[in-house]
């Protein structure tokens, strides 16, 4: 029993224990490609999320290694990701005040406290909120967070300070700003851009941020360009530094809470787009509630480990699989490769120029940018290109966190939706007697004296009613008078709810009065047990049946034994 308790809880050991010698090979030479992209991208996001450049390589060491022990995924990367830094740091800045000490212990608390919410998710069985933010949310919240990485890049890659707080006003102040740009800067700018797409092109497959971030290094360090205006990233001494605690001000924490919360949501629910999509290509399945837990153990450990909060990596979780990994052994090879970086190599690290990790974020959020996937759904699906668009401007006018909260509230308002006012359908029977759906001039026809309906959502007290009215209108305004309505109970009776089965009640009386009896088909022994239990009144007049083709049956021996 513990054996299996402990397989539940670390399945990606459980299958590490399990490993097979052909996947060596391919596992290493994918673990070195993952570290060559994760090293550059990890120092460029700990700029984005304004912490020192090792604060990144601390979120990659024991995070990936804690995520080879707790996740189900064989393929999925964990490191930090664009979206997740730019919330933190829209959170965290404001409330630091400069004060770059305060800064790093926010951001760990923030880390923490984002595992602490996932953990508690899982505990709870919320592993459904993978499905929380639609696809097109989805789309245009990430769209929104790499249009705000990209214009908040900008002043790195050109050479100038940026001032305004909010978007809006950088774009506004953006002509004036540019006209004191560096030359030097923008030279180094477009260098690294220029060996990021020349990689790119001559060869996919090796790790164009490594190349270009090493070249702008050593013509920085070679040509002391530091002396002549080139900003690089520093913070890499012979020591590596531990965050200070005795000054913490624990009230900003309840600042924070939301926040993390929000981030915790928009994390998972981008972590399980990745995971499910390589588990499905390599035949596998992942479960949800097992990711939530594994992407807050992975936090707190970074959180422990003294990083920033972290999520799936898609990019690099591709490295991985077009490497041909086939376990996270991967993660534990990468994860060791950027330790002996970070303890025997970092002195080099130094001199990264900050325009460069400028251009690497750039790079990073244009493949986040999908405004072309935005207006194909205009043509595909007018509902979900208005939801995108909402969610894209709402991160673009009011800010990362507010718009990231009004994807999470526009996502449950989806779905309340939904559950409110779901879809129908009037059934019929086409000419090999077979119930279908009727409309579209399928030639599927209504059964004389019979309407069939089909609520397409579990009944529920907040939706009963609507569903009550729309079975009385339906009646009154059908063309011929009905003298049966039959509902497909196995679409909408779900489960035992005292106001559902009191407005089944009066939905009886009240086709009674109109010359109409009512009969549910499907779920007849859970009804007949609901009704008995909950005492609600029942006759002869509700007629239970165990599916829509005995309904139909019995109505039509009923009609013919009647005078």
């Amino acid at each position: 029993m513990q054996w299996k308790s402990l397989q539940a809880l670390t399945p990606g050991l459980t299958h590490l224990l399990g490993y097979e010698r052909s996947w060596l090979k391919p596992d290493i030479r994918a673990g070195l490609s993952v570290a060559a992209v994760a090293l550059p991208v990890a120092i460029a996001y700990a700029e984005l999320a304004g912490v020192s450049p090792v604060v990144g390589l601390y979120s990659c060491i024991l995070p990936m290694i804690a995520y080879a022990i707790f996740g189900s995924s064989r393929q999925l990367i964990v490191g930090p990701d664009a979206a997740t830094c730019a919330v933190i740091a829209a959170v965290v800045t404001p409330l630091a005040a400069g004060n770059q000490e305060l800064h790093w212990q926010l951001t760990i608390m923030m880390t923490a406290m984002m595992g602490g919410w996932c953990v508690l998710a899982s505990r709870l069985r919320f592993g459904a909120l993978a499905d929380l933010l639609s696809r097109p949310i989805l789309s245009g919240l990430l769209n929104g967070v790499a249009v705000t990485i990209v214009v908040d890049q900008i002043g790195k890659v050109a050479g100038f300070s940026t001032h305004p707080a909010q978007l809006i006003e950088r774009i506004y102040a953006l002509p004036g700003n540019l006209l004191r740009s560096d030359g030097l800067t923008i030279g180094v700018s477009l260098l690294t851009l220029f060996v990021l797409f020349s990689v790119k092109k001559l060869r996919p497959n090796w790790p164009a941020p490594l190349f270009a971030i090493m070249l702008a290094t050593f013509i920085t360090w070679a040509g002391e360009l530091q002396q002549h205006g080139i900003i690089t990233v520093g913070g890499f001494s012979g020591t590596l530094p531990i965050v200070q605690w005795p000054d913490f001000q624990p009230g900003l924490l309840r600042d924070m809470v939301i926040p993390a919360l929000n981030l915790a949501v928009v994390s998972f629910v981008s972590m399980m787009l990745t995971a499910r999509s390589f588990a499905a290509k390599n035949g596998y399945e992942v479960n949800a509630d097992t990711e939530f837990r594994a992407l807050g153990l992975v936090n707190i450990v970074s959180a422990l480990s003294q990083g920033f909060a972290i999520s799936g990596a898609d990019s690099r979780t591709a490295v991985n699989d077009a490497n041909g990994g086939k376990s996270q052994l991967v993660s534990i090879i990468a994860a060791v490769v950027i330790a002996i970086v970070l303890l025997f190599l970092t002195e080099p690290l130094q001199f990264i120029p900050v325009a460069g990790l400028g251009v690497v974020l750039m790079y990073a959020a244009w493949s986040l940018l999908d405004i072309r996937g935005i207006w194909i759904l205009r043509r595909r699906n007018a509902q979900a290109f208005r939801l995108a668009v909402f969610t894209f401007i709402s991160v673009l006018l009011v800010g990362v966190i507010s718009g990231i909260g009004l994807a999470v509230l526009l996502g449950l308002m989806q779905f309340l939706r939904t559950v409110f006012r779901p879809t129908e359908q009037l059934l019929g029977v086409n000419d090999e007697g077979m119930i279908h759906s009727m409309g579209n001039n399928n030639g599927v026809k209504a059964v004389a004296g019979v309407m069939m309906y089909r609520f397409n959502s579990p009944l529920t007290y907040f939706n009963v009613a609507y569903f009550k009215r729309r079975i009385l209108n339906l009646v009154d305004s059908t063309p011929f008078q009905p003298r049966w309505v039959v509902i497909d109970a196995v679409a909408s009776f779900t489960h035992a709810d005292i106001s559902v089965l009191a407005a089944i009640d009066e939905l009886k009386r009240d086709l009674l009065q109109r010359n109409v009896k009512l009969v549910l088909a499907g779920r007849r022994t859970e009804l007949t047990r609901w009704f008995r239990i909950n005492r609600v009144g029942r006759d002869q007049d509700l007629i239970l049946v165990p599916d829509l083709y005995l309904a139909l049956k019995l109505i039509q021996s009923k009609e013919q034994a009647e005078p």
